[in-house]
């Protein structure tokens, strides 16, 4: 990926050259996350964590990515309708997604975004994952993950779903 600016950036998992702790995004908790936490969590299997860096090392943004359930009652009948009658089925957790501070305006968030969009189709057939499920952790994230066909869960008004057929569509759409 090139930003805006001609900065060129790479996707890859986080590792120890990613210079972590000049990362800043401006909420406390996602930086505290990238610094002290996330090869934490990549080294006992809680979370995948993948970064979009330039040849510095330096992050412009991260996600995380773990394996977890969707129970039917959260969503729409009519999407219930068309699946097996368990209680839940399995889906992929976006758990943080940030961007440096340095980076914001230049199409980093939709970059990590479309990656893990990438990254997750690319493993449903050897494992299976029904959505994409993310924690908006305010209204702008929200209306974010809204603006690509996020959906809310009824009764939580900052989780939001994608069906992995949405994800496949735009999965195409940018791989053309």
């Amino acid at each position: 990926m090139v930003d805006e600016i001609g900065l060129p950036l790479r996707s890859e998992p986080l590792g120890r050259h990613h210079n972590r702790l000049s990362f800043t995004c401006g909420v406390e908790i996602l930086d505290r996350y990238l610094r002290q936490q996330a090869s934490q969590d990549v080294r006992s299997g809680v979370a995948a964590v993948f970064v979009l860096s330039s040849d510095d090392g330096a992050v412009a943004g991260f996600y995380s990515l773990s394996a977890c359930t969707l129970n039917l009652s959260d969503i729409t009948p009519d999407l219930t309708k068309k699946l097996p009658r368990y209680p839940v089925v399995p889906a992929t957790l976006l758990g943080r997604l940030a961007v440096d501070q340095n980076m914001r305006g230049r199409g980093v968030g939709q970059a990590l975004l479309m990656d893990s969009f990438k990254r997750v189709y690319s493993t449903v057939a050897s494992v299976a994952s029904w959505a994409m499920i993310v924690d908006a952790k305010d209204d702008e994230a929200r209306r974010f993950y809204e603006h690509f066909d996020f959906l809310r869960l009824l009764n939580q008004s900052s989780r939001l779903y994608l069906p992995m057929s949405e994800i496949k569509k735009l999965v195409e759409i940018i791989s053309t």
